[in-house]
């Protein structure tokens, strides 16, 4: 079993920046395809984007692209979702999910999800 704890959401006006961080438990973080996903109140679950096992491919939503990026520390068993020129409509929570196969079968493990509230 996984376990993904986000971290840095919070207030934020629009135009500025947060960097969400997820650390993950076990040995075997460097395995997982990692992805990046928000909910806004009212609306479904929504893609955002994600990173390769080896950080050689990123993904990204065309919602966010251009101002998000995902890296990640294989040694620090932690994903990042670096969050520039935002607006109140990426105001959510927002989840990270492993992919245990690597290769985009299914997102096996969820975090419980950090607030972001962008203010106009």
């Amino acid at each position: 079993q996984v376990q993904l704890v986000e971290s840095g959401g919070g207030l934020v006006q629009a135009g500025g920046s947060l960097r969400l961080s997820c650390a993950a438990s076990g040995r075997t973080f460097s395995m997982y395809r990692m992805g990046w996903f928000r909910q806004a109140p009212g609306k479904e679950r929504e893609f955002v984007g994600y990173i390769s096992r080896s950080s050689g491919t990123t993904y990204y939503a065309d919602s966010v692209k251009g101002r998000f990026t995902i890296s990640r520390d294989n040694a620090k068993n932690t994903v990042y979702l670096q969050m520039n020129s935002l607006k109140p409509e990426d105001t959510a929570v927002y989840f990270c999910a492993a992919d245990r196969s690597g290769v985009g079968i299914r997102w096996d493990y969820w975090g419980q999800g950090t607030q972001v509230t962008v203010s106009s």
